[in-house]
Parts: C-alpha cells; sequence; structure tokens
C-alpha cells in the first residue's frame, strides 16, 4: 500500500482549509491531516482537530495555545500544541510533513510558505502574497528546495493545468496569459456611486464565497492585481504578456495564448475544491466533490473590458511590476491596511485606492530590503505605517 500523503494546513480555518479538508476527507487512503494551523479562531480550531486528529496544532500566542489545549485534552486527543510564527515555519518544514497548504491571509504567510519551500515540500499556494511580497526570493527557495510549487488560486491553477509538466518547455510555448474575473459585485454599477457602499455590500460576491478580505479585494479587482504579480513570477512572464478580461460567469478559468495564436483554456464550475484537489495529487486526478459542467444548462459566457474607472487599482499590479523590486511588496502591505480600514469602516471604498496609490508614492523600497525575508518584513512594515498615515488624513 502506498504511504498516505501527511498534509499541513497554514490557515486551516478560513475556507481554503475547510475545502482542503473536505477533499482530503474524501481520500482517507490517500491523505492524512498531520498539521492545522489558525491565527484567532481557537474555538473553529478546536472543532477541526477533534473531526481530523493532527498530530500538531498551532495558534498565535501563548494564550490561545492554553486554551486549545484545555478544549483538546477534554476530548481525549493528545494532538500537541505550539504557538508562534516560529512554530508556523517549523510544522511547514518538518520531517513528518509530506506538503504543505498555505492558506495564511497576507504577509504573514511569507516566512512559512519559504520554509516550506526551502525544506523541498509539495507547496500547494493560495497565499498570493508569498510570491507578491517575496517574489524573487521566494522563487529562489522554490528552486533550491527542490519541491513542487502548485498554485491554488483558480486562476493560477488554470493556466497551469493548461501547461505541459515540463516548465523548461514554457516559455517557447506561450504567447501571453490571460487570467479571466468575474467583476465583483460592482460590475455593472455606475464608478460615481461606488464612494456609497458599505462592507456588506462589498463582502456579497455573486459568485465565490470567500473571507471578508479577499472578497473586498474582488470588489475593487486589486485580488487581480496581485494575481498579475503572481503570475509574474509562478510562469516566468514579462508584465507585459500577462492579461486580465472580465468574465462574470465564472466557468473559464483563465487561458494560455499560445505562439501559434491557440488558446488554450480550464473550464469548471466555481468551486476551489477543484484548484485544491489538483494540487493534492498532481498529476493525478482525484475527485473533488465539486459539480460537475453541464454544458447544456450554460448561458452565454461573455467578456468584458475591465473598465479603468470603476476598478483603478487594477493598473497598479503592471505600474509597480515596472518599478524598483519590492514595489509589489509595498502596494501589498498598503492594501491590507486599506482593506482593514474600510471594513472597520474608517474610510470610504473609494478610498481603498486612493491609499494604495500614496503609498506607492511615498515608500520607494531599498536595495537591502529585497535580499531577505527581514529585509522585506521591515518594507512591509515601512509601507503599512505609511499607508496608515494616509488613512487618518482620508478620515
Amino acid at each position: 500500500m502506498t504511504q498516505r500523503q501527511r498534509v499541513c494546513i497554514l490557515g486551516a480555518t478560513g475556507s481554503i482549509g475547510r475545502s482542503t479538508l473536505d477533499v482530503i476527507a474524501r481520500h482517507p487512503d490517500r491523505y492524512v491531516v498531520q498539521v492545522l494551523t489558525a491565527h484567532q479562531r481557537v474555538d473553529d480550531l478546536a472543532v477541526l482537530c477533534r473531526d481530523h486528529r493532527p498530530a500538531t496544532a498551532v495558534v498565535a500566542d501563548a494564550r490561545q495555545a492554553e486554551r486549545l489545549q484545555a478544549l483538546l485534552r477534554a476530548d481525549g486527543l493528545a494532538t500537541e500544541v505550539l504557538h508562534g510564527p516560529q512554530a508556523l515555519c517549523d510544522v511547514a518544514a518538518a520531517a513528518d510533513v509530506d506538503s504543505v497548504m498555505a492558506a495564511i491571509v497576507g504577509a504573514a504567510g511569507l516566512s512559512p510558505c519559504l520554509a516550506a519551500a526551502r525544506a523541498g515540500k509539495r507547496l500547494m499556494l493560495a497565499n498570493k502574497e508569498a510570491l507578491v511580497v517575496g517574489g524573487r526570493l521566494f522563487m529562489q527557495a522554490v528552486e533550491q528546495g527542490g519541491g513542487a510549487l502548485l498554485p491554488v488560486d483558480s486562476e493560477h491553477s488554470a493556466i497551469f493545468q493548461c501547461l505541459p509538466e515540463d516548465r523548461s518547455s514554457w516559455a517557447r510555448r506561450i504567447d501571453h496569459i490571460v487570467l479571466t474575473a468575474s467583476g465583483g459585485p460592482f460590475r455593472e454599477r455606475a464608478p460615481h456611486t461606488l464612494h456609497e457602499v458599505t462592507p456588506e455590500q462589498a463582502c456579497a460576491h455573486p459568485n465565490w464565497v470567500m473571507g471578508r478580505k479577499i472578497s473586498v479585494d474582488s470588489a475593487t479587482m486589486m485580488n487581480k492585481a496581485l494575481e498579475v504579480i503572481e503570475a509574474r513570477w509562478l510562469f516566468d512572464l514579462a508584465p507585459e504578456r500577462i492579461r486580465v478580461v472580465l468574465h462574470p460567469q465564472s466557468i473559464i478559468h483563465s487561458m494560455v495564448v499560445c505562439r501559434d495564436h491557440s488558446v488554450l483554456a480550464q473550464l469548471g464550475t466555481p468551486d476551489m475544491r477543484v484548484p485544491i484537489a489538483v494540487g493534492l495529487a498532481w498529476p493525478e486526478r482525484v475527485v473533488s466533490g465539486a459539480e460537475s459542467l453541464d454544458f447544456l444548462k450554460l448561458s452565454a459566457l461573455t467578456f468584458e473590458d475591465a473598465d479603468a474607472r470603476r476598478f483603478p487599482g487594477l493598473q497598479l499590479a503592471w505600474e509597480s511590476l515596472r518599478a524598483a523590486e519590492g514595489t509589489t511588496a509595498v502596494l501589498n502591505a498598503a492594501n491590507e491596511v486599506a482593506v482593514a480600514a474600510f471594513l472597520e469602516r474608517r474610510m470610504r471604498f473609494t478610498d481603498i485606492h486612493r491609499v494604495n496609490a500614496a503609498t506607492l508614492d511615498a515608500v520607494l523600497p531599498e536595495a537591502d530590503e529585497t535580499a531577505s525575508v527581514d529585509g522585506l518584513l521591515a518594507l512591509d512594515a515601512r509601507a503599512r505605517r505609511a499607508a496608515e498615515r494616509t488613512v487618518l488624513e482620508l478620515g
């Protein structure tokens, strides 16, 4: 019998983490949950530990660890409980882990992603920020570690699935790639009314069930800006070879336009369990739990240009990629601060772009800040301080 793949899920209580657990549960002969982590949702993590019985669980701090330990001991579970940022890196690189699902939101996921990459793990990347912030440093770690990097964003997974296993042939095949975007909840809303948008409206995505931060990013199209940056590193493409179109039905998840102008596309229902299953099993395929696509029930598949008045943040992707290395990390930090301020009702929806653009103007990366994790985190902190100042000014 083939040994089961031991999986560490970083960010287990979020939507990606839960979907990963759903796919794993369908294949108990292939996968075993080895590690589960969460930042603050201790009670939710305790329930997941009861259901999946990992060897190890990780939370943010000692107080949370004590609470989780008590909850698990009350149920007779022997799960080891660890805490803190270093513990996340340790479990991601641990010898008893084969695969890592990187689903921690934000720049906080960079260090454990790097640890997994350097340890040569099968790394399923749902954390955009590891590449948006880490870029070259992260890809160097993947190469040095010799593991497999499997993108889990539906768009990047689609591109990956359209390409041959031999990465060395990609550059010869690709003319450009096209990332599709649903357009979020405001695709047809008049741009001059967007300043009135509430957090509840911004989080009501028409196609996908996601967390609050990524839902707001979808509404502003900053998620697509981050995906453009991510694609630049994943597929080693110049920025001008990455394009974006709106596809409201979210059936075609992205496309590769080949040198001969043939177009390869990956289609499917909008269900994150599909790219997760691809990441877990590649190059094999396993049941994901997603519904099959019924072509006879499909409405028309339509495509639109991304309106720069409605989605000004999208253009920041190409601007930051053409600027000094590290500028994409500044953009990511600014956006995290801006989205948090909007969700806390400290500023308007349209102020998110103002904060992002102002921070890019105010914070210029220095060469030594992009050479190490510590330097990148220092740059991230510097950008956050600048973004917070702009939030206060707008408030």
